[in-house]
């Protein structure tokens, strides 16, 4: 309880303050949930593709396909290959995947952010020599990719 003689104005402008001073990290530290239409598709880099499917139940049917170029010294060009598939769970914005086969210490983190999809790749997941699926990917369909077809 306040003294008599105590306003409250100044505990109330102090609150207000700190409502709008704090606002915009709070809305940070809460991300947002991305939606089954915001993953699904067909996501690509330079160097990768991501097919998506929202299975729910917070999981994601995931199929990705890399190449790593090559050009020999005498100009003929060739490429690694590598593809994955399996579940991955996704919780808020990011989703984990890991191949089916692949080492246990394999884990690809896949953000979806609003410019598009960010990926991190940790350790060898079994694609071809220096195949790898870390990359920033853009969608290029919204569609329901159809899975098997590299």
């Amino acid at each position: 309880m306040l003294p008599a003689h105590t306003s409250m104005k100044p505990i109330v402008l102090s609150i207000l303050l700190s409502c709008i001073i704090f606002a915009p990290e709070i809305a940070q530290a809460q991300p947002k949930i991305v939606t089954a239409k915001q993953v699904n598709g067909t996501w690509k880099s330079k160097f990768g593709t991501f097919k998506i499917l929202a299975l729910g139940q917070q999981r994601l049917q995931v199929e990705f396909s890399g190449v790593y170029p090559l050009t020999a010294p005498d100009g003929t060009r060739s490429a690694n290959l590598g593809i994955g598939t399996g579940i991955a769970t996704i919780e808020r914005r990011t989703a984990k995947f890991k191949p089916d086969g692949a080492d246990e210490r394999c884990s690809i983190m896949m953000n979806f952010v609003d410019s598009g999809l960010q990926v991190e790749q940790v350790s060898n997941c079994g694609f071809g020599h220096n195949v790898s699926a870390t990359g920033n990917y853009r969608k290029v369909s919204g569609n329901k990719p159809t899975f098997g077809n590299y």
